[in-house]
């Protein structure tokens, strides 16, 4: 049983691998990094191999030792019968009746050892699904009666984290350390920081994906005492990688039938795709799409719920710059009343925003306007600037310096 469950352990892995390399053809072989894929999967089948081989070679030796000890005490009852017995206590007849139900006896019970030896072999899957059974539940996905927020929740995008610390493991340290800043409705907020700062994180903690500690606020209402369906399906989020479900288009647009076709095609017209029929199918995760036009279907999703709040995780890093132009152009549109919070590569996409959030290992660094961020010439923002060179760096000065006037 112990190299059952290895042998399945060793097997995904093995599955794995080949469902990426699958995936990702096109770009291991633009690459040309196939040498190393196939290494990578010759090594995992390996490990897998040699695991299946022990269990094959142990199961072929219980069966042979099993069948050994049957052939043994069959023939010792026969010549006990033989040897012990008078002849004039048995007749020869009731020998063999007697050899011949010893052996089948035997046969069945090596069989019923092999079909126990099995199904033992057999529960270390039920096993592996039984583990999922004993995972922490999420909270409730509706809320109770008397917390539901109503229909209209929010009205004005406002979100306030107030002591937040997040971690992703109850027993790791936390990624997000005492957090505590506001946002005031319709406000656009870029999050810019490096890789590992936590800007990610930030939206899992809104979404409520991990553990929390503190208080998240929307509109006053603390996220936490609400449903989780109630909170999430107020909040767009359009993905650094978009997600598409194998179906016509209409239903990735809307997946529970809520709009006419007339919301649905205005939509698409809105991000350019009007040349896409709503009974066009789509592959599993969009893969007879390009991933500008992936980005744009979520875009268009994201305005046919109109959620007073919009979240965008870095959804242009993907794309080009004319995809890039048209995203922020139609965010700019068409979520002019809405609280819009920018997870930033570029920080030319964030620099016209009303304020910017610097985050560094977990914490909150700065966060303010962006001119005002700029004057401290040693705050972290302006070193982010300053890393892109002095070209880029005078473009992005001058963006902040126009937003600035136009604020004031």
């Amino acid at each position: 049983m112990s190299l059952k469950r290895l042998e399945g352990i060793n097997k995904s892995p093995v599955l794995n691998h080949l469902s990426s390399s699958y995936q990702g053809l096109a770009t291991i072989r633009s690459f040309n990094s196939q040498k190393i894929l196939i290494e990578e999967f010759d090594n995992h089948q390996d490990v897998h191999s040699s695991v299946w081989s022990m269990f094959i070679r142990t199961s072929v030796t219980y069966d042979f030792w099993l069948d050994n000890l049957c052939s043994i005490y069959a023939c010792i009852v026969t010549m006990s019968l033989l040897i012990f017995v008078r002849n004039d206590e048995i007749v020869e007849s009731s020998i063999g009746l007697v050899t011949t139900q010893i052996v089948g006896l035997i046969g069945f019970l090596a069989f019923t050892m092999q079909q126990i030896t099995e199904l033992g072999n057999q529960m270390t899957s039920v096993e592996r699904v039984y583990e999922y059974t004993n995972l922490e539940s999420e909270s409730p996905l509706n809320s109770l009666t008397d917390k539901k927020p109503e229909e209209k929740w929010p009205e004005n995008g406002k979100i306030q984290f107030k002591n937040v610390y997040m971690s992703y493991d109850p027993s790791e340290a936390p990624v997000l350390k005492n957090l505590n800043f506001s946002i005031d409705g319709n406000e656009k907020i870029g999050i810019v920081g490096r890789t590992g700062a936590g800007k990610s994180s930030l939206i899992s903690a809104l979404f409520r994906l991990a553990y929390l500690e503190g208080e998240i606020k929307i509109d006053e209402i603390e996220t936490k005492q609400i449903g989780l369906h109630d909170l999430r399906t107020k909040i767009s989020i359009i993905p650094q990688e978009p997600f598409l479900i194998a179906g016509v288009l209409r239903k990735n647009l809307d997946p529970f039938d809520l709009y006419e076709d007339h919301v649905l095609r205005s939509a698409l017209d809105d991000v350019e795709l009007k040349e896409m029929d709503l009974q066009t199918y789509i592959n599993e995760r969009g893969n007879n799409l390009s991933v500008g036009q992936r980005q744009l279907v979520c875009l268009a999703r994201a305005i046919i719920k109109n959620n007073k709040i919009l979240i965008l995780d870095e959804a242009t890093a993907n794309v080009d710059s004319k995809t890039d132009e048209l995203i922020q152009k139609t965010i700019r549109k068409k979520f002019t009343d809405c609280t819009v919070v920018t997870i930033a590569h570029r920080l030319n996409t964030v620099m016209d925003s009303d304020k910017i959030l610097v985050m560094d290992a977990g914490r909150v660094v700065e966060f303010d306007r962006p001119q005002v961020l700029l004057q401290n010439s040693h705050g972290a923002f302006t070193n982010m600037i300053n890393q892109t060179g002095e070209t880029m760096a005078n473009s992005l000065r001058n963006l902040a310096r126009d937003k600035h006037m136009d604020f004031n």
